[in-house]
């Protein structure tokens, strides 16, 4: 049996569309010891946790507006669908959802604006406590995020429980401070640093999504935290020729810092090429300001969101899938360690792989380093690569085998499943023996 984690972080762990990263790290942990506390507004559906603990904002501001309400609701793997159908917000008024788009923005005035709404605690309760203490968790893990009360919840459990906490580490929030005279953004920042070295300075270790961050970290913390690249349950299906007459070329996934701008570009590239060439882009967005820069793009269509079971779907389907960056200075430093399910996706589904943006975004760089993707890192060789991508059947194929061997390398699930337990374990015998 594993020991029991809490999971601390925004959103409900699942396997089949949002936060199945978690699938990296616990895909063969016990359901009974695994627990979740998020901030989410959506009921979960059924992941690989036993039971979960639902905050939001809007039961937070209803008890700070000195209403009677349960700031939590608590979730039993018995009763949840089995899959998300899509991301729509189910807050129950106009007024509130209004509010979640604004704080979606995450600027310095809302961040601040949520650390005083949760300042007060509201979600500290009886029920709470009692549903902690029924859990009895020997470790938290600590999806990192860049508000204040996720941190604030994690120190809270590991202080009640005196266990330690291991730091899931994806983006560098702590490290990535703007150059901008914005006298909140200042204010946000330094206090929420202050949040960080508190939780850092707690026993516990950390995991990382690259090498890269990883060493930053546990060089300026003291940790000795482990990278464990992400997985897929993409079933990879045989190699096959692109078809250049009617190539499927798809993206999937999030289409903000700067990514809409890139895709653009490989549209414009695709109808230099040949007119009739689709670039297929599969997004949860909602907001008008990202996907209508693809309007009146003749080779660029938007399909908006669908199923994880369809997003496996259309990729087995595709000739190409595409992986792309924003090349503005600000959308560089947001995704400069990232590394996301997208590169683990990419290398399994079989399909050819163009990757775009700059190579000091930490996905970029990693799939340039697999050998098993074209990457394009200049505007005008676009048309260059692609053309070359579509006609080298030769380098097709040895895309297609390197592709195996990265994923078993670094995508293997049973081995990033191996690394995080020990990790954790490692953590938990450390803190019982009383060192950090």
């Amino acid at each position: 049996m594993h020991p029991k984690v809490l999971i601390v972080g925004t959103v409900p762990y699942n396997t089949k569309s949002t936060s199945r990263a978690f699938d990296a790290y616990f895909h063969y942990w016990e359901k009974e010891n695994i627990a979740q506390i998020f901030s989410n507004t959506k009921k979960p559906c059924k992941g690989h946790c036993g039971t979960l603990c639902q905050i939001t904002d809007q039961r937070v501001l209803q008890c700070w507006m000195g209403r009677k309400v349960d700031t939590c609701t608590f979730f039993y793997y018995e009763e949840l669908e089995d899959e998300w159908t899509d991301s729509d917000l189910e807050v129950g008024s106009e007024r509130a959802e209004a509010a979640y788009r604004i704080g979606r923005k995450h600027t310095s005035l809302t961040h601040l604006a949520r650390g005083l709404l949760w300042r007060k605690r509201f979600w500290c309760t009886e029920k709470l406590n009692r549903w902690l203490d029924d859990f009895n968790p020997d470790c938290v893990f600590l999806a990192f995020s860049d508000d204040y009360f996720i941190p604030q919840i994690a120190l809270y459990v590991a202080k009640r429980f005196n266990v330690p906490i291991v730091s899931c580490i994806g983006d560098d929030y702590y490290f990535n401070v703007e150059k901008t005279p914005n006298p909140f953004y200042h204010l946000y920042k330094a206090t929420y640093r202050s949040l960080i070295n508190k939780v850092l300075a707690w026993p516990g270790s950390a995991m990382y999504i690259s090498d890269k961050i990883r060493d930053k970290y546990n060089s300026e913390f003291g940790l000795d935290g482990e990278t464990v690249y992400l997985a897929s349950t993409i079933q990879r299906k045989p190699f096959k020729i692109i078809d250049i007459d009617h190539p499927v070329i798809t993206y999937f996934g999030n289409i903000r810092m700067g990514r809409n701008n890139s895709l653009n570009d490989i549209g414009v590239a695709l109808g230099k090429i040949n007119h009739n060439y689709i670039l297929e882009i599969y997004s949860n967005e909602k907001d008008e300001v990202y996907y209508s820069v693809f309007q009146d793009k003749g080779n660029v269509r938007f399909m908006g969101s669908v199923p994880y079971t369809q997003v496996q779907k259309r990729m087995a389907e595709s000739d190409i899938n595409i992986i792309v960056e924003g090349f503005a200075p600000e959308d560089i430093n947001l995704s400069r360690y990232s590394l996301s399910t997208k590169a683990a996706d990419a290398l399994a589904s079989g399909a050819s792989i163009l990757t775009y943006g700059s190579l000091e975004s930490g996905i970029i760089d990693y799939m340039r380093t697999t050998g098993a993707s074209m990457v394009c890192t200049e505007k005008n060789l676009l048309v260059e690569c692609i053309q070359r991508l579509l006609s080298d059947q030769d380098l097709q194929r040895e895309y297609y085998d390197q592709a195996i061997v990265m994923t078993e390398e670094h995508h293997n699930r049973r081995a990033s499943c191996t690394v995080s337990e020990n990790v954790i374990n490692k953590a938990i015998s450390k803190m019982k023996q009383g060192d950090k």
